[in-house]
């Protein structure tokens, strides 16, 4: 290809982008108003409690109860529908689906190096670039003034963050395809932005203890010796609970499924390992209740240990208002979204179907995966943080969509930026009030909490 038919490309790219401001002007994107047919939150948390284990979704309200951002975390299907009642540009690209601040972190790449990525994808599927950039700007307001911050200082953080998406996004639209590809944050580039916003501790911490979750510090934290005096998973109900000899045997049968799902030249390395034991885990605050389970594997001749997770993969929050995924199995859609979105994946990665035919997508349970303490960030530094959050996602949406169309509708003003900010504030006002109504169902016996969030 010569580089004029890619200064043609990019041009048509461009104008297609420019052209969406027309559809879809940038200012539209700051209207929020609860729509007057709005449905009650709590009826779609309910909803979704349908397909969870009963005895475990006293645990997830009693987690979203205890504030705003945890009620914020636990509450994608909330927004989802709210987002899809509001304006929708045709700028598609590969969605997170729950891009909030805790969603992002840090992990090892295969070359065992520190990467900083978006980390969570249950929700992931091709939809409007902005729906991820509202459901993490107005995470930003949450946390802030969760961390006592001002509006001021909330709409500022705000600002910082789609500031950080929109530069990035433009500044990749100039690069090539390749390029684009192999971009990638490593922990020294946040540890330096820590450092430069005066939080050196914080820092150093969270990448000191993302380099020590491991499998082998996983060992000493999650078994203890069995009868036969070999490391078996230690049960701390309801965090951890032993499986039933029903789940052990479908277990057994997802294990192999799984097998086949994964690289095919890594198949030799994870032949290198064997099955010995496994456990059901409590995971997250709006995914307890789903299915999750811990695989604890040693190496064929050294013991070493290899902690995977299985987790049910359901059909994404968004499916009810974007096109059907393209695949059938909910955990192979969330392997390709992270596949696709992340600059680098756990070589681990892959899906199983068995356990009364629910989906499952297979991670390491402990791959170095690290995050902040938003809880413990002054307002500064999560500014600081939600704008590398920003620039990480537009990153991520750049390897999917049409990175030179998505940077056009944008431009090079701070239209966007102040129309999501302005959005941001009016949807945490509105995540307030359903906090609050969830809390009222709960008082008055709607639904039921677990006397303590564990």
């Amino acid at each position: 290809m010569t580089s004029a038919t890619i200064t043609r490309a990019d041009h048509s790219a461009a104008a297609d982008g420019r052209a969406e401001r027309k559809q879809v002007p940038r200012s539209a994107h700051a209207e929020w108003r609860t729509p007057k047919r709005r449905g009650n939150p709590v009826a779609i948390l309910e909803k979704q409690a349908k397909t969870r284990v009963p005895d475990l979704v006293p645990i997830r309200y009693a987690r979203m109860a205890t504030g705003p951002f945890p009620f914020y975390r636990g509450a994608p299907a909330i927004m989802a529908a709210d987002l899809a009642a509001g304006p929708r540009t045709d700028l598609v690209v590969q969605l997170c689906g729950d891009a909030h601040l805790s969603n992002f972190g840090l992990f090892a790449s295969p070359e065992r190096q520190l990467v900083f990525d978006v980390n969570d994808f249950d929700e992931t599927l091709p939809g409007p670039f902005e729906w991820d950039v509202k459901r993490l700007a107005a995470s930003v307001v949450v946390a802030t003034r969760a961390n006592g911050g001002t509006d001021t200082e909330a709409q500022a953080a705000a600002l910082a963050g789609v500031r950080g998406y929109r530069e990035a996004m433009r500044r990749l639209a100039e690069l090539d395809a390749m390029t684009v590809w192999y971009e990638r944050t490593d922990a020294q580039m946040v540890e330096d932005l820590m450092h430069t916003v005066q939080f050196r501790k914080g820092a150093a911490k969270m990448i000191a203890d993302a380099r020590a979750r491991t499998s082998a510090q996983a060992l000493h934290k999650l078994t203890e010796p069995g009868p036969d005096g070999m490391p078996r998973i230690r049960n701390r109900d309801p965090f951890v609970v032993e499986t039933t000899d029903a789940e052990k045997t479908g277990i057994d049968v997802a294990y192999l499924d799984y097998r086949r799902t994964i690289a095919e030249e890594r198949r030799p390395l994870l032949h290198r390992y064997r099955l010995v034991d496994s456990a059901r885990k409590v995971v997250g605050v709006g995914s307890v209740g789903t299915r999750c389970y811990i695989l604890l594997l040693e190496d064929l001749y050294t013991g070493s240990p290899l902690f995977l997770q299985a987790k049910q993969a359901e059909a994404s929050i968004l499916a009810p208002y974007l096109k059907p995924s393209r695949y059938r199995h909910q955990g192979h859609r969330v392997v390709y979204g992270q596949r696709l979105m992340q600059a680098t994946s756990d070589i681990f990665l892959g899906w199983a179907s068995a356990l009364e035919k629910r989906h499952y997508y297979v991670r390491q349970l402990r791959d170095m995966k690290g995050s902040v303490v938003l809880e413990e960030m002054p307002v500064p530094v999560l500014t600081a943080y939600a704008e590398l959050c920003g620039a990480t996602l537009a990153r991520a949406h750049a390897r999917s969509g049409d990175r030179v169309a998505i940077a056009a509708y944008l431009g090079g003003g701070d239209v966007f930026d102040n129309a999501i900010a302005e959005f941001a504030l009016a949807y945490a006002d509105q995540t307030l009030a359903d906090h609050q109504t969830m809390l009222d169902a709960i008082e008055s016996g709607r639904i039921k909490a677990a006397p303590k969030a564990y």
